[in-house]
């Protein structure tokens, strides 16, 4: 084989690694939705934006926490309490917010988003958040879709079922959920749970301390 040959050769082999990669994410169809997410990085990636998810809105806020997060994911499960501690702790001085980022691989992350943004319609955003958490190691890495499921939890949670429905089904429901996928992708976010502390992209702290440490030395500045 000539030197050229070859070259050509493992550019091929090269372009097509790069093909499967970035396939990875355009491929990635939501599970009982009609349209593909549109994972295109946004130009103006915001860790935060004005409609993004609050669990807390103090008066006077010191600090803001964004989670980019796939309910699905054993991480960000595994995280959650460590959230839910400091919520309790600092939610009258940080703003903690919440955004999709259904990862590749996960047969019901995107339902997941879907079942919570519907429920996020009818203000019942943050206890369909807690319930998806609370009870992902029942449904967590299922071969098969959960959306019913995830419709009994609405029903259970005192929902109008028909404007659930139709919310899970709105293209608009699916655009929300690409909205934050795109600006995670745009900020360099490439797995969950990732954080962001006023903007910043931090390491994942390996323990509620280091968490706590972390946020005290940002309100002491």
């Amino acid at each position: 084989m000539t030197k050229l040959k070859k070259n050509l050769l493992a550019a091929g082999v090269l372009l097509a690694a790069l093909a499967v990669a970035f396939g990875s994410f355009l491929l990635f169809a939501p599970q009982d939705a009609t349209t593909a997410l549109d994972t295109a990085p946004a130009v103006d990636a915001r860790a935060v934006r004005d409609t993004s998810h609050r669990l807390t809105s103090p008066k006077k806020s010191e600090l803001t926490i964004a989670e980019f997060l796939d309910f699905e994911c054993e991480g960000c499960g595994a995280v959650y309490p460590t959230v839910e501690r400091l919520r309790a702790e600092y939610g009258d001085r940080v703003t903690f917010v919440a955004r999709y980022f259904p990862m590749p691989g996960h047969r019901n992350s995107t339902t997941a988003a879907l079942a919570v943004e519907a429920a996020a319609q009818q203000g019942a955003f943050e206890a369909m958040y807690a319930k998806m958490f609370a009870t992902q190691k029942e449904w967590g890495e299922s071969k098969e879709s959960k959306a019913a499921l995830f419709r009994a939890y609405a029903d259970g949670l005192g929902l109008d079922m028909a404007a659930y429905d139709t919310a899970v089904r709105a293209p608009a429901t699916l655009r929300r959920i690409e909205a934050d996928q795109r600006d995670g992708l745009g900020l360099g976010v490439q797995g969950t749970p990732t954080f962001f502390l006023d903007g910043i992209r931090i390491a994942p702290p390996s323990s509620y301390e280091e968490f706590k440490a972390l946020i005290e030395s940002r309100l002491a500045r």
